[in-house]
């Protein structure tokens, strides 16, 4: 086959490699992609700022945070309630106000209807002489300025309900956003859970050599063991908390040792399933490592 063949570009069959060329440079479509490693925290920084944790607690869905950072959010979100919770409250009150005004101004719309309708009745004499020569005539007149009456009425109701935008008094306006009651329990960021201080679970992590300092301990890559079997820990090994002590360990030590006593290897407590907690981890990158780590942007899809 000839060079000519090779790079031919005048088949007539769109090709799928074609088709994926041509809308990563277009810009339009969903585009996906798989995170690699750089792009994941490490299992012992903090959720919130994507730090290693100084003082590290960690929630009862498993999400670890530096204690700082996680109640400096809380405060703020407690806040934010507390504002939100003002507004609604503002505008309850305007909402019964207005109610008891539209009750008092219905109230007294119908004592005028009412006055008026019996203003209107009035007893008279009726002269039975007079009063059948001037029926056809009068009914004529009466039906006539009843139409006159009633086209003009309608033109006259049409023309002030309906708005107009050149007209300042006629513009239409919209009406406010009603604000719905705000839910005054404080939600995890990662998992969208209620969240409490008095329900962190403080960390403690084991370090693979206790003669390095903070800094130098950063700067390792294998910073952490397990506290019973000193298993390097990392995003590849799952790791689980035991909530009395706040000691991490490998899942594996949890499976073949803490849960045939259950007992705490570190303070000697009784240990129940709910005392066992799971880290929740990055991942590695890797496809076999269980964790769906795929990126997604939706952008403006191209119409045919």
């Amino acid at each position: 086959m000839t060079r000519h063949g090779k790079n031919c570009t005048a088949g007539a069959v769109y090709t799928y490699h074609e088709k994926r060329k041509d809308t990563a440079a277009s810009g339009y479509g969903t585009q996906s992609i798989r995170l690699g490693k750089d792009a994941i925290k490490d299992f012992d920084c903090c959720c919130l700022s994507l730090q290693p944790c100084q003082d590290p607690v960690m929630t009862l869905d498993g999400f670890l945070y530096e204690k700082q950072a996680i109640l400096e959010y809380i405060l703020h979100q407690k806040t934010e309630i507390a504002k939100r919770m003002k507004a609604y409250e503002k505008q309850k009150q305007a909402q019964k106000s207005n109610s008891q005004l539209e009750s008092k101004s219905e109230e007294r719309e119908r004592v005028e209807r009412f006055k008026i309708r019996e203003n209107s009745i009035v007893s008279k004499p009726i002269n039975p002489f007079t009063s059948g020569l001037n029926t056809g005539g009068e009914k004529g007149r009466t039906d006539g300025s009843s139409a006159e009456s009633s086209t003009a009425g309608s033109a006259a109701s049409s023309s002030q309900s309906l708005p107009s935008f050149w007209i300042p008094s006629l513009t239409p306006q919209s009406k406010p956003t009603l604000l719905k009651k705000p839910s005054k329990a404080v939600l995890c960021p990662m998992s969208g859970r209620p969240i409490k201080m008095n329900e962190l679970i403080t960390v403690r992590f084991t370090p693979l050599d206790s003669s390095l300092d903070r800094v130098a301990l950063l700067i390792r890559q294998d910073r952490y063991v397990c506290a019973v079997t000193r298993d390097v820990l990392g995003n590849s090994v799952p790791c689980a908390v035991l909530r009395p002590s706040g000691t991490v360990v490998t899942q594996e030590c949890v499976e073949k040792l803490i849960k045939r006593d259950m007992i705490d290897p570190v303070s000697g407590d009784k240990l129940s399933d709910r005392d066992i907690i799971p880290m929740q981890r990055g991942g590695t990158g890797f496809a076999a490592s269980g964790v769906d780590l795929r990126a997604k942007e939706a952008r403006p899809v191209m119409q045919v």
